[in-house]
């Protein structure tokens, strides 16, 4: 049977100070990670158990994806369970282990106030001619693109050649619904004026281990943060940085959902696309969502009916199988958005942030009467990624209620204080509340605490549903310090 689909987001974020004469892009992503006011705290990043050079086709790579050692230091742990660090000259905040698609959407919103709240912190830092400014997208319009990853909790018993027979379709055909939207193409793609994401010229292999060169459709990294016996972490890194929260909702939602499926060995044979590559970029420029798709069997689909024959599988999937509010959720949310896009793909406008901001690229270039490849439709799409409300159009839409929303500020500014219930993240977070002062290192799996001055002790956290409130909460009422903690830790597991 499939395992429970914990799932949670990694998102780079765009940054720049403006009018700064010399641009040191993670210096500014530095001061980011550095100013964020939150109560985080500070701790080196551990990487004994990463492993990024691990490929799940059973290759390694001994130097592979090694981290600058500097990368370890410019990192803190929220209370909120979730990681808030530098990654490739970007600041980057991955959020905590979530049980529900739902709520892996709630954290992932809370990224984007995080990141607002550290850049008017750096901003009162700055001359009064500099402006920081963060977005989140994932494209900075120079050939450069930056990531907005998804992590899923599958069992090691599933053959990673089947992720490979079946996964490429679904996720280039999900773009429909996954994407932000973009003006114009790169990466050396044919020449179009307006795209449905912003990742998919940059993708060139269908499977391989890379993230920032040659980036594959279905990477191969093997590295589960948890018990490698019994787990996968399968890292989805074609997707782009949603700002709506149908949208993120929708994304995480159908993906947990295909996987369920296809561990419980539910979906027909793989449905395979000829060239998934090309049909990558293709479905991208393909805003009438009607060009036809080459299949390996010599037959055509669109992408909207491939979409629509997974949504046929699921439903019944979710009938038969699952249970729990969340999934009829997401099977209504995907079904609304195929039978709009079918009719008019601006219909979605309240839902998705490429129909949203089609809409009002073209609005504006009417009524400017311009091409286009004028730089001011290029300012006005990024404007839209904005991660502070008081100039971010997609904030603007919000405020007018013509984007849909499925959380209040409310529920977001608690998230960003206070972890997930039920997976390890809630003893992560309530340990960074209560005893910060005492941790030394930390990564997702484990807690390294000083007891006593050169005394170091780690705490295992290999199992992602344990460390749950219900699980861990009596544990952590009953002590008042980590030499408690670790007590009660020690005769618990005898």
């Amino acid at each position: 049977m499939a395992i429970p689909k914990v799932l949670g987001t990694e998102t780079e974020y765009g940054v720049i100070i403006r009018n700064r004469s010399h641009q040191h892009q993670a210096l500014a992503a530095a001061a980011v990670i550095d100013n964020y006011p939150g109560g985080p705290v500070r701790v080196q990043w551990s990487y004994e158990h990463e492993s990024p050079g691990s490929d799940s086709r059973g290759f390694g790579h001994e130097n592979f994806g090694i981290p600058e050692p500097e990368s370890a230091l410019i990192n803190s742990v929220l209370t909120n369970g979730a990681r808030l660090y530098v990654d490739h000259s970007h600041p980057e905040y991955s959020g905590p282990e979530c049980l529900d698609p739902r709520e892996a959407a709630l954290y992932d919103k809370v990224g984007e106030l995080v990141m607002a709240r550290a850049g008017r912190a750096v901003q009162e830092t700055l001359p009064p001619n500099q402006h920081m400014r963060l977005y989140k997208n994932n494209s900075d319009g120079k050939s450069s693109s930056y990531g907005a990853h998804e992590n899923y909790l599958l069992s090691r018993q599933t053959p990673f050649g089947k992720v490979v027979r079946y996964l490429p379709t679904f996720l280039v055909t999900r773009q429909i619904f996954t994407g932000s939207g973009k003006v114009g193409a790169e990466n050396h793609r044919p020449a179009c004026p307006y795209q449905i994401t912003q990742r998919a010229d940059f993708f060139e292999e269908v499977v391989g281990l890379e993230t920032t060169l040659r980036r594959p459709i279905v990477n191969t990294r093997d590295e589960p943060h948890g018990d490698p016996t019994r787990y996968r972490r399968l890292h989805i890194i074609i997707g782009d940085a949603n700002l709506s929260e149908v949208q993120i909702f929708l994304k995480l939602g159908v993906t947990a959902l295909f996987l369920h499926a296809f561990e419980d060995d539910f979906l027909p044979s793989p449905l395979q696309l000829e060239d998934p590559v090309k049909a990558c970029w293709r479905v991208s420029h393909d805003l009438s969502l009607t060009e036809p798709l080459k299949m390996d069997n010599g037959s055509t689909a669109t992408a909207l009916e491939l979409q629509f024959r997974y949504l046929e599988w699921l439903s019944d999937y979710v009938g038969e199988h699952l249970e729990g509010e969340v999934w009829p959720q997401v099977l209504d949310e995907w079904e609304g958005i195929l039978v709009d896009l079918e009719r008019d793909p601006g219909l979605t406008a309240d839902r998705l942030d490429w129909t949203a901001k089609l809409g009002l690229l073209n609005a504006y270039r009417t009524r400017q009467d311009l091409s286009w490849s004028h730089p001011r439709l290029a300012a006005l799409a990024l404007q839209y990624h904005d991660v502070e409300p008081s100039r971010s159009i997609y904030h603007r839409l919000v405020r007018s209620g013509a984007m849909r929303r499925l959380f209040t500020d409310a529920q977001i500014e608690r998230a960003e204080r206070i972890p997930p219930e039920d997976t390890r993240a809630w003893f992560r977070g309530l340990c960074v509340s209560r005893f910060g002062d005492s941790l030394v290192a930390a990564n997702w799996d484990s807690l390294l605490f000083e007891r006593k001055p050169g005394d170091l002790v780690k705490v295992s956290m290999m199992e992602p549903l344990k460390g749950s409130r219900i699980g861990a909460g009596p544990l952590l009422d009953r002590v008042c310090d980590p030499a408690g903690l670790i007590r009660e830790l020690s005769r618990k597991n005898g």
